[in-house]
């Protein structure tokens, strides 16, 4: 079944599970910061169903729109991030950050001309917010365009200090293999907040791509001390383990040739 029919409006809004407090008041903007906590711990599904029961509250909050079309495309959803787009749109056809959107969904789908017209006109509406840029950095990184690096720098100069849009930035790097790039964002978003564990997540996997193992195992050490309950860092140093003796291994058979 597709993923956007569940985003249809018409649940039960503000439905209290079990297991919650009777004394939280579950409105908007409760779904709003549960949203964004979510996707700041990298837990789009999550924030997918978080920013729809937003919607059911207010059917007219643009960035929720915007924030649907965002977490299909990080769960690589490209299809049904069109179908909600086009919907949103329809709704608010100047809001830059959602024709920013559309834009990296028509590039991912191979639409590259059409992606920058979009691009073109978040460009137009905002040009001062940080995602537009990483936008138009990731369509032109997929473009094989110079001036990729430029939007992407351009978005975290509109943003000192925000490790959200330095971690994106590593992201869209790593997404286009560009891992050695993708240090800087990502050491960058450690810097400004090392009580996050998704950053070092992020980090400690570009380093493993790298192989600086490591600097890659004290990146995904601290990522498990912070969230324990999440298993992507230790099955990231369990690969790093395989790896050191597959590398011990190798070495080994060498010198027994020898």
């Amino acid at each position: 079944m597709s993923r956007f029919v569940n985003l249809e409006f018409g649940g039960q809004a503000g439905a209290q599970t079990p297991a919650e407090s009777p004394d939280v008041v579950k409105d908007e903007g409760f779904y709003q910061r549960e949203a964004q906590t979510a996707f700041e711990g990298a837990d789009f599904e999550k924030a997918l169903r978080s920013y729809a029961k937003v919607l059911e509250f207010n059917p007219n909050h643009a960035a929720a729109w915007t924030a649907q079309v965002r977490m299909l495309l990080e769960l690589d959803q490209c299809d049904e991030a069109k179908v909600w787009a086009d919907q949103a749109l329809e709704r608010f056809p100047l809001e830059a950050e959602l024709l920013a959107a559309k834009a990296v969904v028509l590039s991912r789908r191979g639409e590259t001309q059409d992606a920058l017209a979009f691009s073109d006109a978040a460009v137009g509406e905002n040009g001062t917010s940080p995602y537009v840029w990483l936008a138009r950095g990731e369509i032109l990184l997929a473009a094989r365009e110079t001036l990729a690096d430029y939007c992407i720098d351009k978005a975290l100069m509109l943003a000192p200090g925000d490790w959200v849009t330095a971690w994106q930035a590593g992201r869209i790097r790593c997404r286009h293999g560009q891992f050695a790039l993708a240090l800087r964002p990502l050491q960058q978003a450690v810097e400004w907040n090392p009580g996050r564990w998704v950053p070092w997540l992020e980090l400690g996997r570009c380093q493993e791509e790298l192989g600086l193992a490591g600097a890659a195992e004290k990146s995904l050490t601290q990522a498990r001390a912070l969230n324990p309950e999440d298993h992507a860092a230790s099955e990231a140093m369990s690969r790093l383990s395989s790896r050191g003796t597959g590398d011990r291994l190798r070495g080994w058979l060498r010198r027994l040739k020898k």
